[in-house]
């Protein structure tokens, strides 16, 4: 049954403590991390939204991506901060505040597969069929891919977290940063409703993870294809506007291979190894999206150099 008082701990403050002295340490890289992400998210997101000249769909999708990269930090760095100045030894959670958190984190981590896709989407018709771009690309069919990218994760991903949270529970301790729903899985007694919860978790990850990944790749195939078909200054300017999103999508795809690695090595049993794994997909995920953004679209990269210099000037 579904005990909202129930509480798990994490091995992620017993980690730190047995690194004497280096609480500040974390507390201060988590920070940093926090608000570089908050700062660099949030002025490319103000950028694109005061400048009409980016009311691109491209755009519109690299602010979403930012976006939800923003609420996936919210989602993480608060609590984690918190712990880390006020908490020791073994953090308690309670099972609601756990099951929310793995909802947010997951259905993050599938729409942004699912941008991606969108991203793709947008640049394969703008490459290899740009006749049919503004029919194909509209805003309304924009609006339509902006919804279902974050409405399916989010209703696949808590129909999971119910599943995993009405289970019968006979273990409460998680070893990670955050809770996930492998973690909160892994706490079940087992038996027919477990079963279902890892098919329909698979099913899941096939839907929002799987088959984004085989469409991106599919996606600029056919782009580098054309390219190598077309002139030397075609392919460098059509490259150019796809190797920021190709840079993301590497690193999201890197993150997730560590994750699946991971687990099949049975690294969630050694929480030093399933802390430092969680540590990193925050990290990498929260810095390098905005830098890749931020210095690698020249549109963008312009209106913050005005930006920043109209108020140095100021």
């Amino acid at each position: 049954m579904f005990l909202p008082l129930s509480t798990f701990s994490s091995s992620f403050m017993r980690l730190v403590d047995s690194l004497s002295g280096h609480r500040l340490l974390f507390f201060f890289l988590f920070l940093m991390a926090f608000v570089f992400a908050l700062c660099s998210d949030g002025l490319v997101l103000i950028v694109i939204c005061t400048r009409h000249s980016l009311h691109k769909p491209m755009y519109v999708f690299v602010a979403a991506l930012l976006l939800n990269s923003l609420l996936g930090g919210f989602a993480v760095y608060p609590r984690l901060l918190r712990e880390l100045l006020w908490e020791s030894g073994s953090v308690l959670v309670t099972l609601s505040a756990c099951a929310c958190q793995a909802w947010v984190v997951y259905t993050v981590g599938g729409s942004a597969f699912m941008l991606l896709a969108a991203m793709a989407f947008d640049r394969y018709v703008a490459i290899c069929r740009p006749l049919r771009y503004a029919a194909l690309v509209s805003p309304r069919a924009v609006a339509a891919l902006l919804l279902f990218c974050w409405l399916l994760p989010a209703t696949m991903v808590l129909i999971i977290v119910l599943l995993a949270a009405f289970q019968p529970l006979c273990r409460s301790h998680i070893n990670r940063l955050f809770c996930d729903l492998y973690s909160l899985n892994r706490l079940s007694c087992g038996g027919n409703a477990a079963q279902v919860s890892d098919v329909f978790a698979v099913f899941t990850s096939v839907a929002t993870a799987l088959l984004p990944v085989a469409f991106v790749l599919f996606s600029y195939s056919s782009i580098l294809y054309v390219c190598l078909c077309r002139t030397r200054s075609f392919s460098g300017k059509a490259l150019r506007t796809c190797l920021p999103h190709l840079l993301v999508f590497i690193n999201y795809s890197a993150c997730t291979a560590v994750e699946l690695l991971q687990r099949r090595l049975h690294g969630a049993d050694q929480p030093a190894s399933s802390v430092l794994t969680s540590v990193l997909i925050v990290l990498a995920q929260s810095v390098l999206n905005p830098v890749v953004y931020g210095l690698n679209m020249s549109a963008i990269t312009g209106y913050i150099r005005r930006l920043l210099g109209s108020r140095k000037t100021d």
